[in-house]
């Protein structure tokens, strides 16, 4: 601020100056100064690159290593092309990952890191996924509050600078005890009880307030609870949904850390994944909000292990309850209500409880026959 102050200052000198001498008003280019959105302007307002000024989005994926990540760069390079579709991350990436495209070391604590990368490739859309989740975030408060609050600021900053169109997912774990849980809509009360929660909330209003003050083109989704084949849990409270097929098919018996009839909404990342492709692509007047539910099914352990339990009779089912990730599972919606996304942007999920189980067991079943041959 100080130097748009003296900028300001000496612009109204110059005027002075002009209009006593009969001169042309002395022009002061200002906008081609760089600065950051923590010193823009009351009236500042950023617009995202349009479609007609480029063929494709250039995307970058924050948090690229996580469960989300690798998949939706798969899906964004298979339909823009594999050179418009950056991951990035703060670990080294595995040998098929660094090889599938194009891959970058980025810590979202850097902003000056991050913002070359903005710059220097050119970007278009940003998908932050870089996040600690709720059981890993309650173990470790301060750097959940770094990583999940902190660097979304730096992230927001820079979108709004370079007029980026930006994707911050949101989750169940942004509702409380006090939200109605069954269904739970759009806009209702929000008290959530983990840091995760806590910074799922700020990143939602402070995205839409971007929106709002600066003209961000902010887009969010609350995700439900995501199973995927392809990877291992990552330390979520419904992570359960994930390592039950793993244990059943490696050992025949597993053990879940939450109550049988604990109900949570869930989602195969398929239709994640295409959900956050298609919000991201729909058309600015679709939308009539800037963070909305999506939801697939909704299901107990004990619901998820009768059916696992069709295909493996077998399987020996015992639960040890983890009062941590209860307690945050008690506090979570049992049921989405998404009827604003199905409304403004046709939002329609592929799989429900049936189908998930048959396509968790023909990948995983696939993948263990072909490390016994090897």
């Amino acid at each position: 601020m100080p130097v748009l102050r003296t900028l300001s200052k000496v612009a109204k000198q110059a005027l002075l100056v002009s209009q006593g001498c009969g001169c042309q008003p002395l022009t002061v280019a200002v906008r081609n100064i760089s600065f950051s959105p923590r010193q823009v302007t009351s009236d500042a307002s950023f617009h995202s690159v349009s479609f007609s000024e480029t063929d494709h989005p250039k995307v970058l994926i924050t948090g690229g290593l996580g469960q989300l990540g690798v998949g939706l760069a798969k899906v964004l390079r298979k339909k823009f092309g594999n050179n418009n579709v950056i991951l990035s991350d703060i670990r080294k990436p595995p040998s098929h990952v660094f090889h599938s495209g194009p891959f970058i070391y980025s810590d979202i604590l850097d902003y000056k890191n991050l913002r070359e990368i903005v710059v220097n490739n050119r970007i278009t859309w940003l998908v932050h996924y870089s996040a600690l989740l709720s059981a890993v975030g309650e173990a470790n408060v301060p750097l959940a509050r770094a990583v999940n609050i902190t660097g979304l600021h730096n992230i927001l900053d820079i979108a709004a600078e370079h007029g980026l169109r930006l994707f911050v997912p949101s989750t169940i774990g942004a509702f409380g005890p006090t939200s109605p849980r069954n269904p739970t809509p759009d806009l209702c009360i929000q008290r959530p009880r983990t840091i995760y929660g806590v910074s799922k909330v700020h990143a939602e209003l402070m995205g839409e307030y971007y929106h709002h003050r600066y003209g961000l083109d902010f887009r969010c989704l609350r995700y439900p609870g995501i199973i995927s084949a392809d990877s291992q849990p990552g330390g979520g409270t419904t992570d359960y949904a994930v390592q039950i097929f793993h244990d059943a098919i490696k050992t025949g018996k597993f053990e879940c850390n939450l109550r049988p009839d604990t109900r949570l909404p869930m989602m195969y990342i398929d239709d994640c994944l295409r959900a956050t492709v298609e919000i991201m692509e729909s058309p600015v007047d679709t939308l009539s909000m800037r963070t909305y539910n999506i939801n697939a099914m909704s299901f107990t352990p004990e619901e998820l292990a009768q059916e696992v339990m069709k295909q493996l009779p077998d399987l020996e089912v015992s639960y040890d309850v983890d009062q941590v990730r209860q307690a945050i599972a008690d506090s979570w919606p049992m049921n989405f209500d998404d009827d604003n996304a199905r409304r403004d942007w046709g939002w329609k999920h592929d799989y429900d409880l049936p189908e998930l189980v048959q396509t968790m067991f023909n990948y995983i079943g696939s993948e263990t026959r072909l490390a016994q041959v090897n």
